[in-house]
């Protein structure tokens, strides 16, 4: 399954590891990163949208859809600090040392990652329904954890969490696929089924990466509040009003970690790129705009 319009290449990232990159638009790069249990077909209708003003970058994320899946040989094969490596490698070879950079849940926070290890590179970066890997472990307490059960399964040693999920592996990705999505009518059939067909795929990989927010990643997120580091571009942060739900304030946690950031609840389920596109290309032409003001606020001052 591909994005009508979008070119198609093969590109090396961090260690060598081959990645599918869709590329469309001209314009300022513009990277989307996909969230599970999805591949970079999320962003086709968003992606068209923003094309036209952006030269717009739409890769599988290592370890999902078509790119490669490495095996997990150490903690670091799927770290968000080599997941956002592998992003400023492709930007690089198609010409952009600068970018703005968007995720949803997996994907943004391998764009916090890349935006605290690479600011010089990210020029805004957006963020849709997902907190900071520290804050998410920090506010699942208590029966509300339930929520996000998987990611307690995926944290376990490897072995025994990709056993189970490949025993039932329609049914378990095809579980998030239904019940993040509120009235069951944002994938057609052929979506859906390849969203799970992908995931069955990549069970090894996708464990890796989960396996990885609740060790490495933690501990570079931990690392880094204790030194006080911040990202520093504009930051958008849009999702569903889940401080409501477990107790904790969205706003005021991104902004603890960002210097200039924005909060925005919307009305919609998880999916809300594909559900609600057109709000979701309005918040990115927003954020973008903020971007690029900051840009020359920057160059201003360094005169």
């Amino acid at each position: 399954m591909t994005i009508d319009g979008f070119r198609y290449r093969t590109m090396t990232g961090d260690g060598g590891v081959e990645l599918s990159v869709a590329v469309a638009g001209t314009g300022p790069a513009l990277v989307l990163l996909h969230g599970f249990p999805q591949t970079h077909i999320m962003w086709r209708y968003v992606a068209h949208e923003l094309a036209a003003r952006h030269t717009v970058i739409v890769p599988d994320l290592r370890g999902y859809g078509a790119s490669a899946k490495p095996a997990e040989t150490d903690s670091g094969t799927y770290s968000k600090r080599t997941m956002a490596n592998d992003v400023v490698r492709v930007t690089a070879a198609l010409g952009f040392d600068r970018f703005g950079l968007v995720g949803h849940d997996r994907g943004a926070l391998v764009g916090v990652r890349a935006g605290l290890d690479h600011p010089e590179a990210v020029q805004y970066l957006g963020i849709l329904d997902v907190l900071p890997t520290a804050d998410t472990w920090d506010v699942l307490r208590g029966i509300d954890a339930k929520v996000a059960w998987h990611l307690y399964l995926m944290a376990q040693p490897a072995g025994l969490p990709e056993k189970m999920i490949k025993a039932v592996g329609p049914e378990f990705f095809g579980s998030f696929l239904d019940s993040w999505d509120p009235d069951g009518s944002t994938f057609t059939p052929g979506v859906r089924e390849h969203y799970v067909e992908s995931s069955v795929a990549a069970v090894d990989s996708i464990v890796a990466d989960y396996r990885a927010t609740a060790g490495i990643d933690l501990d570079m997120d931990l690392a880094d509040r204790d030194a006080g580091a911040r990202l520093t571009m504009p930051v958008g942060v849009i999702s569903q009003d889940w401080g409501s739900q477990l107790g904790f304030d969205a706003a005021a946690l991104w902004g603890a970690w960002a210097t200039d950031s924005t909060y925005e609840p919307i009305q919609a389920g998880h999916f809300m790129a594909e559900e609600k596109p057109a709000e979701i290309a309005r918040f990115i032409t927003a954020l973008a705009e903020r971007g690029e003001r900051a840009t020359i606020r920057a160059s201003a001052e360094t005169c």
